[in-house]
């Protein structure tokens, strides 16, 4: 279901919340399922339970799971999770945009070179 690169600087816990909210907002995780359990989890990635269960916290937080005490974790059923999605890529995307135009990268040729991916993709 999810990876973990273990080559990557991100903690681990946020690559488990990012791999999760892309399956979310995918749909490949639908409304009202149920999550893997923490335990299951932990031992199919071999990494500590507490790691999963901060993962689960934060998703929490952010509104793409809830917690139904005594039987486990499930997807929200929230439509406005996309448009959360959306935002933090709009933020990366403006961040990007800053970090060009002081390397001397005018918007028009990001522009570009987004369509040729977007197209390639």
């Amino acid at each position: 279901m999810i990876w973990i690169d273990y080559k990557d600087a991100t903690p681990i816990y946020e690559q488990i919340v990012s791999r999760f909210k892309n399956l979310i907002v995918k749909g490949a995780l639908q409304p009202d399922e149920k999550m893997p359990s923490v335990r299951n989890l932990a031992m199919e990635l071999s990494i500590n339970p507490n790691t999963i269960q901060k993962a689960y916290m934060i998703l929490e937080q952010q509104g793409f799971i809830y917690t139904v005490k005594g039987r486990g974790n499930f997807v929200a059923g929230d439509v406005g999770l996309k448009d959360i999605k959306r935002g933090e890529i709009f933020e990366k995307l403006s961040a990007i945009i800053d970090e060009s135009k002081e390397a001397g990268i005018e918007v028009d040729e990001l522009i570009e070179y987004m369509k040729r991916e977007g197209d390639r993709s």
